[in-house]
């Protein structure tokens, strides 16, 4: 280690042994007095065997789980950043900076056999600066009571994605969104822009990705960071309730190949059953929620694009925010009034905004609602999906198969039910379409996540899901 009173060297030896041991590696740095910016470079030999991710804590943290002490984290996605009383590179919190120990953490993704060498460069700067207030949070309201549309789950520059918060504002305007949730990984301060522009024409939702080697999961509705140093299974608890002792909904990510859900299930709110296009592993993901359905747990199905913003605003497409979209019936559109039908699922996941409508009920019981064991009457509302199969499944499976006559239609299902009935639209006219957009999206490269051709060419492509009603067993 070398330094002046102005600049600072950390270097250090990472090796598979300091992975093994914690997936966090921790240097530490003395900020001076009267200190009102500091900028860090790291530098290591990056590699496809060597990827370390960077962030920042300041004196307040504490061991796993903190509840304040974090200044940022960008992954793998920078290697340098600044914080000052007045602004911070995205990802990273401005404000006040105290004097004393601060930590540079290291997330040890991928260490090669016979380690890395890390060097951090940290420079001071004691100029006059202002300290800038963080952002406040709004609540705008659309009255009315009716089906409105959003995307749960997409990023901007304040995690990996390339594109800055006005550019996926764009693409949800574009995309004639309602609502719209910013859950960029591990970090919350894409709230600098997003709080002063929710609106009543598109209401932004507070929202986190906790995201870790070996699992990610969505929070949503509150300002707070919450600690995702997750190293243990059970740690998972720890997390979801610190999100509902702040008001918050935890929901699982994507628990599918290539980033399954390896912890243990605490108490979940929703589960994002569809992230990105249907064809990417997402019947995986639709197979563990039908388990944990089976296995008497109420949690919510929702849908995420999963979108990274890319550095320009792409027209609408098979790839781009909102597919799937969320549909949820809200009283008035406002944040509140959308955390509430999440929880209650009380709506479903379609594959774009234009996609078909699916609303199951059960007399007056609605979509995540329960009704007596004896009832056995069901009926969906059908919209846009003529030529196409709708598929009744309860705890047993498959139930029942209707194929869709009419662009709109009302179709009903009258047997005992066991657990739950939730229902299906699975595409049989367009198939072949939907198929070939998929695969020409891809043109001229691999698919992702490892797909190959054979993988996909017989699966069966969901055009939306709706939610469960439940049975009253007692």
């Amino acid at each position: 280690m070398s330094d002046t009173l102005d600049h600072l060297k950390l270097q250090h030896h990472i090796t598979k042994a300091d992975q093994t041991a914690d997936p966090y590696f921790y240097l530490e740095f003395e900020v001076p007095e009267g200190t009102t910016r500091f900028d860090v470079s790291l530098n290591y030999p990056k590699a496809k065997d060597c990827i370390i991710d960077l962030g920042c804590l300041d004196p307040e943290i504490t061991p796993f789980p903190a509840i304040s002490g974090f200044r940022g984290w960008s992954g793998g996605a920078r290697d340098s950043f600044f914080i000052a009383l007045d602004d911070a590179t995205p990802g990273y919190v401005h404000g006040q900076i105290e004097p004393g120990k601060w930590q540079i953490i290291l997330g040890l993704y991928k260490v090669p056999e016979n380690g890395a060498d890390v060097e951090l460069t940290i420079s001071f700067d004691q100029a006059p600066r202002k300290l800038a207030p963080q952002p406040v949070t709004p609540n705008p309201v659309r009255q009315g009571a009716g089906w409105y549309k959003g995307d749960l789950h997409c990023h901007t520059f304040h995690s990996d994605a390339r594109g800055a918060p006005e550019l996926l504002h764009a693409a949800a305007k574009q995309a004639g969104l309602d609502f719209l949730a910013i859950a960029d990984h591990n970090t919350t301060t894409q709230r600098r822009y997003f709080h002063p522009h929710s609106s009543q024409d598109l209401v932004f939702v507070r929202g986190m990705e906790v995201t870790t080697a070996v699992g990610h999961a969505n929070v949503f509705g509150i300002d707070d960071w919450l600690d995702f140093r997750m190293t243990k299974p059970d740690h998972a608890h720890i997390v979801a309730k610190a999100a509902h002792d702040r008001g918050g909904l935890f929901s699982i990510n994507h628990d599918k190949p290539p980033i399954d859900w390896t912890y243990e299930l605490p108490e979940t709110d929703c589960m994002e059953v569809w992230q990105s296009a249907w064809l990417m592993y997402n019947w995986v993901s639709l197979a563990r929620y039908q388990k944990r359905l089976s296995d008497g747990h109420q949690i919510s199905l929702v849908g995420g694009s999963d979108y990274h913003q890319p550095d320009r605003l792409l027209p609408e497409g098979p790839l781009v925010l909102a597919r799937p979209t969320t549909v949820l019936w809200l009283d008035e559109l406002s944040e509140q009034a959308v955390l509430s039908a999440m929880k209650a699922g009380l709506g479903y996941v379609t594959e774009g905004p234009d996609g078909p409508h699916l609303s199951l009920t059960s007399g007056l019981a609605r979509m995540g609602e329960a009704v007596s064991k004896d009832t056995s009457n069901f009926s969906v509302h059908i919209k846009g999906a003529k030529g196409d199969v709708l598929r009744w499944v309860d705890a047993t499976g498959l139930r029942k198969e209707d194929v869709l006559t009419e662009d709109e239609q009302q179709t009903s299902f009258n047997q005992p039910v066991t657990g739950f009935l939730r229902t299906e639209i699975v595409a049989r006219e367009n198939h072949t379409e939907l198929l070939a957009e998929f695969l020409g999206a891809f043109k001229g490269k691999k698919l992702p996540l490892g797909l190959t051709e054979e993988d996909i060419l017989e699966q069966p492509i969901i055009r939306a899901l709706s939610n469960p009603i439940y049975i009253v067993t007692e």
